[in-house]
């Protein structure tokens, strides 16, 4: 199993995608990385194509 820069938990902004809100770690194996965003729910990225930036909670 590929580790992930990211980890489960972990509070994360989708930068293209500023209305989603603040997004959680839900997953991440390798590039997919399964996030529960706050306006948008659960969604599935890959982070070869899409660059997540770390950030704390509000």
């Amino acid at each position: 199993m590929e580790r992930s820069e990211f980890e489960p938990g972990q509070y994360v902004r989708h930068p293209q995608r500023p209305d989603w809100g603040l997004g959680q770690v839900q997953s991440a194996i390798g590039h997919r990385v399964t996030v529960n965003f706050e306006h948008a729910g659960k969604i599935l990225l890959d982070t070869s194509v899409v660059m997540l930036e770390p950030t704390e909670p509000d």
